[in-house]
Order: C-alpha cells, then sequence, then structure tokens
C-alpha cells in the first residue's frame, strides 16, 4: 500500500481570448482581486488557429496568458473554473462571450487545462468541470498529446508554460 502524501502546490495559470483589449484589462482587475498578484503576463498573441469563438466574440482575435504568484491547491481547479466563468457571463451582452477564460494549472510534470466539456481523456473534478494534462514535461520540455489543442502544440506556447514552470521551480524550491 501506497503512503497518501500531500501533493505540492501548483502553479495557477490562465488564458483569455478576446477581440476588445478593454476586456482583458476589465476582467485581469477582477481576477487579481481574488487570486492576487502577477507574476507572468505574455504578450499579446493573434489567435488564428480556429474560427470557433469568432461569431461570439468577434474578430481579430488575441490570446493573453498570465500566471499568479500565489501558489493553490490542486483541487481548487474546478471552483477556479466555476468562477471564471461566472466572469465570462457577467462580460457577456446578449449571451455572448466578450472574453474567454481557460484557468489551468502548471507543476514540474504537465500542463493540466479544466473545462465545462467531457471526452474519453478528461476526467471529472466536480461541479460539471473536467480536468486535461493538455501538455507533459519530457526531455526539458512541453510535450502535445493527440488531444492537444493546435495552439498549444506551437513553440510559442511551449515558451510561455517554460518560463511560468521556471518562475515555479524558483517558488517551490525558495529560491
Amino acid at each position: 500500500m501506497g503512503i497518501i502524501k500531500r501533493y505540492p502546490p501548483v502553479k495557477l495559470f490562465m488564458g483569455f481570448i478576446f477581440a476588445q483589449q478593454n476586456y482583458f484589462e476589465r476582467v485581469i482587475k477582477i481576477l487579481i482581486r481574488k487570486f492576487g498578484p502577477l507574476d507572468f503576463e505574455s504578450q499579446t498573441i493573434d489567435f488564428t488557429y480556429t474560427d470557433y469563438y469568432e461569431k461570439e466574440m468577434g474578430k481579430p482575435l488575441k490570446r493573453k496568458f498570465v500566471s499568479f504568484k500565489e501558489l493553490i491547491d490542486a483541487d481548487r481547479l474546478a471552483k477556479i473554473k466555476v468562477f471564471t466563468n461566472k466572469i465570462e457571463k457577467k462580460f457577456s451582452i446578449h449571451s455572448k462571450r466578450n472574453i474567454n477564460i481557460d484557468p489551468g494549472y502548471l507543476d514540474m510534470a504537465k500542463v493540466v487545462l479544466a473545462s465545462t466539456k467531457d471526452y474519453t481523456h478528461r476526467i471529472y473534478l466536480e461541479k460539471g468541470i473536467f480536468a486535461e494534462v493538455t501538455l507533459f514535461y519530457q526531455n526539458k520540455q512541453f510535450t502535445p498529446w493527440p488531444w492537444t489543442y493546435p495552439d498549444y502544440k506551437t513553440k510559442e506556447y511551449s515558451d510561455i508554460f517554460e518560463r511560468i514552470r521556471q518562475i515555479y521551480i524558483q517558488q517551490i524550491r525558495g529560491v
């Protein structure tokens, strides 16, 4: 029988998709009040991997990632996704979102995303939320799975997660 141990805290990050920068700026203020200061903010990236969000949000679409300084317990992910869905709804107009918020966490071995959609490779957490291991860390780099979204397979995103991972390493080592 294995010995049950406390899982180490993980690095909370969020990805955003939006057409208008002002929605990001308004939402990030709410998230900072809730989760504390940021320790990473990516540049704004063109989001051209799918037209799935264009009908709802317009175009051109942009993508941005942030991570929060305070580490969290991994079992908070479902509640965080429920909270971010409420924010998306608050900023919606006529049931159309103006911003998409994708919370997830990173640890030494993987990038995990929260989702409201079930699929064969997703694990149910609670409150209608599922978790997906989107990337795994192997041979000093983040590696995609067959189900990984196309944008998360790019070197640009891998570099972003590598920067966030380096911040996380310093935090858990107390550097």
